[in-house]
């Protein structure tokens, strides 16, 4: 950049100026400039006619107010490189988001154009030094029908009413925008309009996904016929919901990779999502609004998911990596229960324990230098959950018994780093107790060391629970810990229907994760009947078995090696 001082007549606002209106609001300019001159340089580049102004196009248009008073002089400019529109939106947005306020509507052109050309919302928030709140909230208004843009440009309603209709369907947008144009009628703002668009009393004919002839409720209408509303939503909404489902197994069936139902009134921003193929893992959204309306947004892939898929093909690893189907605690509380499990199991089959240990002298394991498995539980209620289990406390309870067997006081833990002992016991003294028992006890006691340092989360795990036929639901039950860590929605919509069964699941598959984790517990409690008599959750069975294809679960990975050798 370099600074030049040009002709008022060689220079002209530019198109890619964000600034839409407010620009000729220059009351304030012209009498500072008359007397100060023009402080802050103007920001331009060169084009086919001359220079245009990028950044201070309210200082232009008041110095061309005061060239027509003829005072006209060279104009101070910081003249840019060609070639660079998105520098030069960035610098004009945030020269101006500093000054004079542009409009909502300005500014959503301006954060859509940096998107546009692959700016993250943190990315221009960081930019322009605004929260992402505020970046969000512009990027919203790309929901808006150009009618309401329009009526709002010509500040015929607030801008609170702008963000409100940003929340409506397309159809609840003409219908309101026929209202403010109408001379006869009301178009709600405010509260009103929020009530309107949310209040949920009325669900119209036309939001039905199923047929009408099958629907068991009634649908009341006007004296003509015109407007038809369904008189109970607790039954539209369980219509709705299977109908959805229905839709979903549709979509599945033609090859979607994922069908993402949405919550009830869940916003999907749109501006975060772009056009993907089927075949290169574009993705269904169900978008369903609180008066019924449902939107399928077909083949849609998320940035941050774009991303990631190239950083990983970059690396040379799984370009289609996504988010796995449970999260990092839920597979450490349930490495945690399976492994406590299986080495109850251990201790009752002291033949396998034995040839493990050989196993585990031959090939090594991370464990064996020898140190006890510590079970390390990431969240209190993991642990809690963990010291509850049955199989749990009886191991606990063996290791006393052993202790008791070498005559030496423990607390956490048989197994140290350094052998199989307790700190503060000599290696010969407790070598010594060990000669004076018979084999049944030195069984018992090689057994226990073996479990003690199982390792957990590992395939070991996984074949010896197959391989003993363990049982994990003989000493554990779903408990709060466990329902509090199952978030994937359609993971707790496939439980509902193993329990509850399927036509529960359909009838919920719209429903928010606690309500359908309800349904689950009220199953378990009795005060719901189960159509599964002793139901297992697939995370509880061994092999372990997944409910999606989602990936990214290492029991379930485990078992597949397994399944190889």
């Amino acid at each position: 950049m370099q600074l030049q001082h040009i002709e008022l007549d060689q220079l002209k606002p530019a198109k890619i100026n964000v600034r839409k209106t407010g620009g000729k609001d220059i009351g304030d300019l012209v009498p500072s400039i008359r007397s100060l001159g023009v402080i802050q340089p103007l920001l331009v580049r060169p084009n086919c006619e001359g220079f245009e102004v990028v950044a201070g196009q309210r200082r232009y248009h008041a110095l061309c107010a005061l060239a027509e008073e003829g005072d006209s002089h060279p104009v101070p400019c910081i003249v840019m490189g060609e070639g660079d529109d998105a520098k030069a939106i960035e610098v004009s947005l945030a020269e101006n988001i500093a000054r004079l306020p542009m409009d909502e509507i300005d500014q959503y052109k301006a954060f859509a154009a940096l998107v546009k050309q692959g700016s993250s919302v943190e990315d221009i928030a960081s930019q322009f030094g605004v929260s992402e709140r505020l970046v969000t909230q512009r990027l919203a208004i790309a929901n808006l029908i150009p009618a309401i843009l329009s009526a709002y440009r010509k500040d015929e309603f607030h801008p609170q009413t702008l963000r409100t209709l940003t929340m409506a369907t397309k159809a609840q947008q003409k219908k309101w925008i026929a209202l403010h144009k109408s001379d006869d009628e009301h178009a709600p703002e405010g509260y009103q309009l929020k009530s309107w668009l949310f209040g949920g009393a009325e669900i119209a004919a036309d939001a039905a996904l199923f047929d009408l002839d099958n629907y068991a409720g009634n649908i009341i209408s006007d004296l003509f016929g015109d407007e038809r509303y369904f008189d109970d939503a607790e039954s539209f909404w369980a219509a709705q919901s299977t109908a959805i489902a229905k839709a979903k197994e549709a979509y599945l069936a033609k090859g979607w990779s994922e069908v993402i139902v949405l919550d009830i009134g869940e916003y999907f921003p749109s501006y975060e999502y772009v056009d993907t193929a089927k075949e290169e893992g574009g993705k269904i959204y169900v978008h369903i609004a609180h008066n019924g309306e449902v939107t399928f947004y077909e083949g849609q892939l998320s940035r941050k998911e774009i991303k990631a898929r190239e950083k990983a093909e970059t690396n040379g690893g799984d370009s289609a990596a996504g988010k796995p189907e449970i999260t990092k605690a839920m597979q450490t509380y349930l490495g945690l229960h399976r492994h406590a499990s299986v080495r109850q199991d251990v201790l009752a089959n002291a033949d396998i324990a034995l040839r493990l240990i050989a196993a585990h002298m031959l090939a090594g394991s991370n464990l064996w230098r020898v140190e006890a498995e510590r079970q390390a539980a990431d969240r209190d209620a993991i642990a809690e959950s963990l010291a509850e289990n049955p199989a749990q406390q009886a191991f606990e309870a063996e290791r006393n018994e052993v202790a008791a067997l070498l005559g030496i006081e423990c607390k956490n833990t048989l197994v140290q780093k350094s052998g199989l002992f307790v700190q503060g016991n000599d290696l010969i003294t407790v070598f010594t107790k060990l000669l004076t028992l018979d084999d049944d006890q030195i069984s018992r006691i090689m057994t226990f060391a073996m479990a003690e340092t199982l390792e957990a989360h590992t395939p070991m795990v996984e074949f010896l629970g197959q391989l003993m036929c363990s049982d994990p639901m003989e000493t554990w039950k779903p408990d709060e810990a466990f329902f509090d860590l199952l978030r994937d929605k359609q993971v707790i919509n496939a439980m509902v229907g193993e329990l509850a069964g399927e036509n529960a699941a359909q009838a919920n598959i719209t429903a928010t994760a606690k309500v359908q984790k309800g349904i689950l517990q009220d199953c378990l409690s009795g005060k719901r009947t189960a159509q599964t008599k002793d139901w297992r959750p697939r995370y509880m069975a061994f092999p372990m078995q997944a409910y999606t294809d989602k990936g990214g679960i290492a029991a379930v990975d485990a078992a597949d090696y397994l399944k190889s050798e």
